[in-house]
């Protein structure tokens, strides 16, 4: 077979050849017999012909493509113009964009000839839409330029209404071609044409389209306030079926915002409004929008509640199709095969009943997907009689279909998706050359098609399929190219999740963290047994940016931002007696790189499974908190030590290493690397410890050596409502320690601490340190994350604005010591991470798990006394702390003084 040239970028592509064809078509053949498939099935599957467009999918609750509101425009003219433009809606409605085109086009024609200018405009922007939804840039400029032109002709001020909707066209071009500001500035402006024409429904459009431009451009705060100004505009409309679509637009903004109270709120508005006015269409709507927000809070049987009512109420077969997707997909999470086995007729019936559109092409993907992942399920399960009902060749059916669908509809997107789910069929059957020649056939078209979402998983799809024939040049490069896809995409990851996106199947745990995972492996394994320092770099800068996309995620907005430091300079240059400790769980590997002062990069490794990895860490975890059992603790933490630091521990030694920061990965990261044992000592006998967030600081500098002035806040009592959390009497003490200790204290206890008064208070003067003695709990979930003030929780997410309201001074230290990682949760330690990050102090500290609040109290006396020396570094302070308690008879446990930890500026 000829050699193909690899595709990585859009300006690379090069489309086979004709005189291939019959070779691929002879191989198509051999493929559908071990399928068992008929080969017209497969003819779809040919070469690419034609030119490339640009199209993008409208997702489910994007606002731009659901608000029905004159999205695209209809005028009521008794012409045959004029039912050309209706039969246009309609087909642009059902997907059919390219026949929209068409019948588009002749209407203009019409109405150029009748000299109709108003009918004229509003065709014209109708066009440029269709042109949109097929991703025709130029063609979309054009059309809505020409409207506007036509509809300024005459005094535009008698068509208010049609110019606002031409300029909401122009808004919609504007965003999607990256040009989010000009689009914020559109629409705008079509706000204040709303106003002039008193059309309220018009101006919420216009709101919430200018909440997703604030968002592209990562605004995310002035979003919310713009979502905010829309839920009042909507408290004084009449109900109407415009304002229960506004409703449902608000709530699932909301949604991908995070807030899932006010999305909910929203959500339920809309429902009753929708039931009020007795339209299905939208009760089902809404219904669908609700069990979205009910899984996003792994409310799993509230969810399939209402999926389940969405479908005995909706009368749009794609709706009813996409909950029963939905509700499969948690079926199939939690391995309820038999409930599986009930639906799957059921989804395969109404999938029958979809009319031609995108979405139904969607559909018809995911539901192969899900098919592949009941096969799966059902074979580790050993529940063969159900297997036997199920096979590839459905799988592949259904997307040999969907591909012949995409075609006819000459949507180009959508075959790139289809074609990319194929090839990871035949990539499951281990046809490795067939399964590469699908999927570059899907690459060349998503990246011709503006869709990094889909491009970056047929990259990933093509390095998985070059490092199996071992072409690992070829894999490298292709890894790296998804990696740099998933990069410009880092804030539309927030955006295209699961439950957010119906159309493309995006969880991050699944679809975005193994691609940097696989491909430091790679990088490492291309080493062949030769540290390169280049490659090492490489690889430990791979896992910071998967690290700063959980970050990301986990706030669905990027949170990263300012100067920042490497760790290595800092190392180098500022403090020459810090090492930095990477260790990188891969599949079958624990890989360590390590970085002495003035030394380069090393690393070496422990063949270890993922799995076993993980098994250890989690029954570590569990035993730490627990006081008795000091013996199992220092068994299971001195193999956690071999694997992290024996193999270098004589290089710390020689080279005057006094403090170790870790760059935790994975569930290392739920424990204190304090409690690490060696057979004789616990680490932090020999060491100060930090952790950093990645592999640069922010701004890293000593803490002034200057008075030290910290407002300190704290409960004695929880609020009501949160029974679970005991009162913490030695609140008083732990304030009057820090006082005694010489740092200047404001304090607010009890009925004071408020989060308005916290934040006044820090507005008001300068504080070089926040100590919050309060219960918290951190959480992989956003929503789960929070401190508790008098009145009730204070949720991470609130955190920018809580301390970077200050104008005067930099938080220097945040100090979080009653707070806890939540139970079970073995990515907690992200919400804790997640804090120090929001907070935006160079250094936080925090505890684990929560302590006796009397050696809690011991602890930070400790702490703030050897701080308020000026002599040494925040981390050798927070050292000399937990040496204290160690040393005290009552708490020599691991449990009492390794919960604390350094996250951040550890100087």
């Amino acid at each position: 077979m000829a050699k193909t040239t690899r595709i990585f970028g859009a300006n690379s592509l090069k489309f086979k050849s004709r005189s291939r064809e019959t070779a691929r078509t002879r191989r198509l053949t051999a493929l559908a017999h071990f399928l068992r498939l008929p080969l017209y099935f497969l003819v779809a599957l040919l070469c690419i012909v034609g030119s490339p467009v640009l199209a993008k999918v409208p997702g489910s609750i994007n606002s731009l493509s659901q608000l029905p509101i004159n999205s695209i425009i209809s005028l009521a003219v008794p012409t045959d113009a004029a039912s050309l433009l209706q039969q246009g809606k309609v087909l642009y409605s059902n997907g059919n964009f390219t026949k929209a085109v068409e019948v588009l086009q002749q209407a203009v024609q019409i109405y150029k000839q009748q000299g109709e200018s108003l009918g004229l405009a509003v065709t014209l922007g109708n066009l440029s839409l269709a042109y949109q939804q097929l991703g025709a840039w130029n063609q979309a400029q054009q059309a809505i330029t020409e409207s506007l032109n036509v509809l300024q002709e005459p005094d535009k001020n008698q068509n208010l209404q049609i110019f606002a909707q031409s300029l909401d066209i122009q808004g919609r071009l504007q965003l999607a071609m990256g040009k989010s500001e000009a689009a914020l500035a559109t629409w705008q402006q079509t706000e204040e044409i709303y106003k002039q024409a008193d059309n309220q429904s018009g101006v919420v459009r216009s709101l919430i389209n200018q909440a997703q431009a604030w968002r592209t451009q990562g605004f995310y705060p002035r979003a919310i306030k713009t979502l905010d100004r829309i839920s009042q505009t909507l408290k004084s409309q009449p109900d109407s079926l415009e304002k229960t679509v506004s409703l449902r637009s608000l709530g699932d903004a909301l949604l991908v915002l995070g807030d899932l109270k006010k999305s909910r709120q929203a959500l339920e508005e809309s429902l009753i409004i929708a039931q009020n006015l007795q339209s299905s269409a939208d009760i089902g709507a809404s219904l669908f929008s609700l069990g979205n927000n009910a899984r996003k809070q792994n409310q799993k049987e509230q969810a399939i509640a209402y999926y389940q009512k969405t479908v005995a109420v909706s009368p749009s077969p794609l709706t009813k199709v996409q909950a029963q997707l939905n509700h499969l997909g948690l079926l199939i999470k939690d391995k309820e095969w038999a409930k599986v086995q009930t639906l799957l007729p059921s989804i395969e019936s109404q999938l029958r009943q979809l009319p031609l559109s995108r979405a139904s092409i969607y559909a018809h993907v995911n539901f192969s997907q899900s098919l592949a992942k009941v096969k799966s399920g059902v074979l580790q399960a050993s529940s063969h009689s159900f297997y036997s009902g199920l096979s590839t060749k459905d799988s592949a059916k259904l997307l040999a279909s969907a591909i012949q669908q995409s075609r006819s509809l000459g949507d180009k997107r959508a075959e790139a998706y289809a074609l990319k789910s194929l090839g990871g069929l035949y990539e499951e059957t281990r046809q490795w050359s067939e399964a590469q020649d699908l999927t570059r056939q899907g690459l060349a078209l998503a990246q011709s098609s503006n869709a990094p979402e889909i491009t970056y998983s047929l990259e990933w799809q093509l390095g998985r399929l070059l490092w199996a024939k071992k072409d690992i040049n070829g894999a490298i490069a292709a890894y790296d190219a998804a990696v740099d896809t998933l990069e410009s995409l880092r804030r539309d990851l927030v955006v295209n999740k699961d439950v957010v996106n119906q159309d493309v199947q995006f969880d991050f745990r699944d679809s975005v963290e193994p691609v940097y995972r696989q491909s430091v492996e790679l990088l490492l394994q291309s080493q062949k047994g030769k540290p390169n320092e280049q490659i090492l770099e490489k690889a430990r800068e791979r896992i910071e940016a998967l690290q700063l996309a959980e970050l990301d995620d986990f706030f669905q907005e990027a949170c990263l931002q300012g100067q920042k430091v490497a760790l290595d300079r800092v190392v180098d240059k500022d403090n020459s007696k810090a090492a930095i400790i990477y260790p990188i769980i891969l599949r079958d590997e624990l890989q360590v790189i390590v970085k002495i002062p003035k030394q380069p990069l090393e690393s070496y490794s422990t063949k270890i499974s993922q799995r076993e990895v993980e098994q250890l860490l989690i029954k570590l975890r569990r035993n730490l908190v627990d006081p008795t059992a000091t013996k199992i603790v220092q068994t299971q933490s001195q193999q956690v030590y071999g694997w992290l630091l024996k193999p270098i521990e004589s290089q710390l030694q020689q080279s005057g290493v006094d403090t170790l920061v870790f760059v935790l990965d994975g569930p290392l990261r739920n424990l204190p690397m304090a409690a690490l044992y060696d057979g004789k000592q616990y680490l932090v006998e020999k060491y100060a410890i930090a952790l950093s967030v990645g592999l640069q600081l922010l701004d890293p500098k000593p803490l002034i050596k200057q008075q030290l002035r910290a407002l300190t806040a704290g409960l004695t009592q929880p609020p009501p409502g949160y029974p679970k959390f005991a009162p913490l009497l030695a609140i008083k003490s732990e304030f009057d320690g820090i006082a005694k200790a010489g740092v200047s204290t404001t304090s607010l206890l009890d009925g004071d601490f408020k989060k308005k008064k916290l934040e006044s208070e820090i507005d008001a003067a300068s504080f070089n340190i926040v100590h919050l003695a309060t219960h918290g709990q951190f959480s992989s979930r956003l929503e789960d994350t929070f401190i508790l003030d008098f009145d009730g929780q204070i949720n991470v997410k609130d955190f920018d604005t809580l301390f970077h309201s200050q104008s005067k001074t930099v938080v220097e230290l945040l100090v979080l010591s009653a707070c806890q990682t939540a139970t079970g949760d073995s990515r907690a330690a992200l919400g804790l991470a997640g804090a120090a990050v929001r907070a935006g102090a160079r250094s936080t500290i925090a505890s684990l798990w929560q302590i006796d609040d009397e050696s809690t109290a011991m602890f930070v006396s400790a702490f703030y006394r050897e701080l308020k020396s000026g002599k040494i570094t925040k981390a050798e302070a927070v050292h000399r702390a937990q040496l204290q308690l160690l040393k005290h008879p009552n708490y020599r446990a691991p449990s009492f003084w390794s919960a604390y930890v350094l996250i951040g500026n550890w100087l």
